[in-house]
């Protein structure tokens, strides 16, 4: 009888984009954003990725201008999924509903290719 296919190997033979979501901790007026907000995406990406990692006990700075000298800033927390294959009319639309959610002008997703060692 032959074995069971490892669990990495199988990532390995199928995960080939890694999927990262910047989420601000705070909506574009200071407020803080609800955390129920944050369980919702939590539960909705691991539900259709069937898991995440979630990057919140640090939150990151964001720093960027638009062209002035003054720099805006945002504190935020990374949610990141792998998946074998990207749905440019899911993640659109997904990423249309955060932005809505976290009072947000526009919420970063992006896709990286990897390789599983």
């Amino acid at each position: 009888m032959p074995d069971a296919p490892d669990q990495r190997a199988v990532a390995r033979a199928t995960a080939r984009h890694l999927v990262q979501l910047l989420l601000p901790l705070r909506d574009n007026d200071g407020a803080a954003i609800e955390p129920r907000h944050f369980r919702e995406v939590r539960d909705e990406l691991t539900t259709r990725f069937g898991g995440l990692t979630a990057y919140t006990r640090a939150p990151a700075d964001g720093l960027w201008t638009d062209g002035g000298e003054d720099a805006a800033r945002d504190q935020i927390v990374i949610y990141e999924v792998m998946t074998d294959r990207i749905d440019p009319d899911w993640w659109d639309a997904f990423r249309r509903a955060l932005e809505r959610r976290f009072r947000q002008e526009t919420i970063v997703i992006r896709a990286l290719p990897i390789t599983m060692m």
